[in-house]
């Protein structure tokens, strides 16, 4: 390519885009990933194990994975045609944007949230409109619905990550009413709130719920995720999905958990307690405000930097998410739930930091 660089025919709106990245960190306690602590018991592993051994691995995934939709679909009470399952949840709302976001689109979101969907919405040359959340994390669902009526889509996290705000049936009833495009919901952390927008699919059209078995289902490292719409938009986005995206493993471990979804119960509802208890043990911490959770975290707010909280408890051991980057989150990290034991050593930490860096002044 004389005088040009290859990367020239890279758009320009990845060009000029920061990835969505993660170092790896290794550390003793280990919470800052969302993950749930409780693995799945291992007698339903040894069944996913004794099932997926019966199979033949020569052979793709069925085309359409008729077997899988019809288990989510039994699962969740949701017309099979209106289902897709995906390579994580992640997969699927890429799937949605490929379908929808271009140039002369606009897709809006609140901030802050997921960063990954600002991400490739601006690669798809998308306009991006913000509705930012109220200073005490909770959504503005005046500014929601004014961005969902001016915006070809509109995708609100619920439980919101990394704040783990929630928004109501009601409010999300008012948003969906009024909106011009697509409401999608991304509810990776649904079960902890105890609250679904899939209720609403029966009365809204317009509106997609996307689900993963990365967190409360605990199988974060076999990526598996739902989508749940009308038939007609689900037939839509099902074009650019990729082919044969879930392999039979996942799909064998999902179709599992699915039919002994209440043998997670209990790690769920322990989750849900241990997050109580960790937001209580925070409020009482001077210097510290901690936001209420919907989800299996927890975000605070020290009066020191964040980065410098976020080191001294990595050299106690203790690895949390430092989310100050976000906009309206300077100092605030983002702690997720872990054991009872996970969540001690984490606090302890927590105090050794916030003494240390008291009398650093």
């Amino acid at each position: 390519m004389p005088g040009r660089s290859p990367s020239d025919v890279i758009k320009r709106e990845v060009r000029e885009a920061s990835a969505y990245t993660l170092k790896y960190l290794e550390a003793d306690v280990k919470l800052d990933q969302n993950e749930n602590p409780r693995e799945i018991p291992d007698s339903l592993k040894r069944k996913i194990m004794a099932r997926f051994g019966e199979l033949g691995w020569r052979q793709y995934p069925e085309f359409t994975p008729s077997r899988m939709t019809a288990a989510i679909s039994r699962f969740t009470g949701w017309p099979a045609d209106g289902i897709l399952v995906g390579n994580g949840s992640n997969e699927l709302i890429l799937a949605a944007l490929v379908a929808t976001a271009a140039p002369g689109k606009t897709v809006a979101m609140p901030q802050p949230t997921f960063t990954v969907y600002r991400l490739l919405a601006s690669a798809m040359g998308a306009t991006i409109r913000e509705a930012p959340l109220r200073a005490d994390m909770t959504f503005d669902v005046e500014r929601l619905r004014e961005a969902g009526r001016d915006s070809d889509v509109l995708i609100v996290c619920s439980p919101n990550n990394p704040t783990g705000t929630f928004l109501p049936a009601a409010d999300l009833s008012r948003i969906l009413a009024s909106a011009r495009g697509l409401v999608i919901v991304d509810e990776a952390y649904h079960e902890f709130s105890r609250q679904s927008a899939a209720p609403l699919l029966e009365r809204f059209d317009n509106l997609i719920v996307l689900r993963t078995f990365s967190k409360a289902m605990a199988i974060a490292g076999l990526r598996f995720g739902y989508m749940l719409a009308s038939p007609g938009i689900a037939r839509e986005v099902n074009k650019v999905k990729l082919p044969y995206n879930v392999n039979v493993f996942t799909l064998t471990a999902a179709e599992v958990l699915i039919d002994a979804s209440g043998e997670m119960e209990g790690s769920i509802r322990a989750v849900i307690e241990d997050r109580e208890r960790l937001k209580a043990a925070l409020d009482v911490r001077p210097g510290v405000e901690a936001f209420p959770s919907a989800a299996n975290f927890v975000l605070f707010r020290t009066a020191h930097p964040a980065g410098e909280v976020f080191e001294r408890l990595y050299e106690n051991g203790v690895l949390v998410r430092d989310v100050s980057g976000y906009p309206m989150l300077e100092r605030s990290l983002r702690v997720s739930v872990g054991t009872a034991g996970e969540n001690a050593r984490f606090l302890e930490a927590l105090d050794d930091a916030l003494e240390a860096l008291d009398a650093q002044g």
